[in-house]
């Protein structure tokens, strides 16, 4: 962080570094490697009891599958889809035929039919945690869930809604058609919605770059009644807090969520920039969520 002789802050940057192993990487790495075998066809995952992954046009590798997605059209016009759905962590696949009518919409691709198919546990910490699929079975990507709408509020899929055409999800990927047939696209990858951890830690710098560090002393508003009540005598966060079974600051999708909880890690970074700078001092950093 560069403050001026004023302490406005003109330049911000924030990273995410995780130990793997001996190394250290960072989370916002975007760098990806997919390659994709249009002559598999998803099959759903089973869930339950036990895990069991499913069949999988997609090989890929990257440093965190947040809000990834990937595509691709093969020279005989078959196009292939994968989108790292947020709520349950599963990676949908659509696999469509040259001969697919792209004119339906996109209501018309769900679990059931094979067209919208949850192959692969990303992570088995997601927000909804299927035990089976019949209810998700008219579902699709875009629609799992009542907040799977982060997926097109911005970036690459904004606007795709159930009503938008599958041709129009094609454009927005800028895939384009040649007798009515998608033509032939090599294995692309991206972040959808702000762009990943990456997008996240750049939306934060926009926001901060123009504001003065002596005021803006913090990510999150403490004042706030039910974030005030999570600190703790040794100022951490979220530390005390009972929710279920498990001892975290997330006590309910209305009050504290686990957005709130990275972010109160992120504040904390952003508070020792601020008592390095001078301008808070070490008793004052309420220690955040890790």
């Amino acid at each position: 962080m560069t403050l001026d002789k004023d302490g406005v802050i003109v330049a911000f940057e924030m990273d995410f570094i995780v130990k793997s192993g001996d190394t250290l990487k960072s989370r916002l790495d975007q760098t990806s490697e997919v390659t994709i075998d249009y002559t598999q066809i998803p099959t759903s995952a089973q869930v339950g009891e036990t895990y069991v992954k499913g069949n999988s046009m997609f090989t890929a590798t990257t440093q965190d599958f947040m809000s990834f997605y990937a595509y691709g059209v093969s020279e005989d016009g078959t196009f292939a889809l994968a989108i790292v759905e947020p709520v349950t962590r599963f990676m949908f696949e659509t696999r469509l035929n040259a001969s697919f009518d792209y004119d339906q919409k996109i209501s018309a691709l769900n679990v059931e039919n094979g067209l919208s198919v949850p192959t692969t546990r990303m992570s088995s910490f997601g927000l909804v945690r299927p035990t089976s699929w019949d209810n998700y079975l008219t579902k699709n990507v875009f629609n799992v869930h009542g907040y799977s709408h982060v997926i097109t509020d911005s970036g690459i899929f904004e606007g795709i809604t159930q009503n938008a055409t599958v041709r129009d999800l094609l454009e927005a990927l800028d895939i384009t058609f040649s007798n009515g047939i998608p033509v032939e696209k090599e294995a692309t990858y991206g972040f959808f919605g702000l762009g990943g951890w990456n997008g996240n830690y750049e939306a934060i710098a926009e926001y901060l770059i123009g504001k003065n560090a002596k005021d803006m002393t913090s990510l999150i508003d403490w004042t706030i009644e039910r974030y005030a009540l999570g600190i703790n005598e040794n100022n951490q966060f979220g530390v005390d807090v009972l929710a279920g079974g498990t001892r975290t600051v997330q006590d309910s999708f209305d009050t504290i969520s686990g957005a709130t909880v990275r972010v109160s890690r992120e504040s904390t970074s952003f508070q020792r920039a601020l008592v390095a700078a001078g301008i808070i001092a070490e008793d004052e950093v309420i220690i955040g969520r890790f």
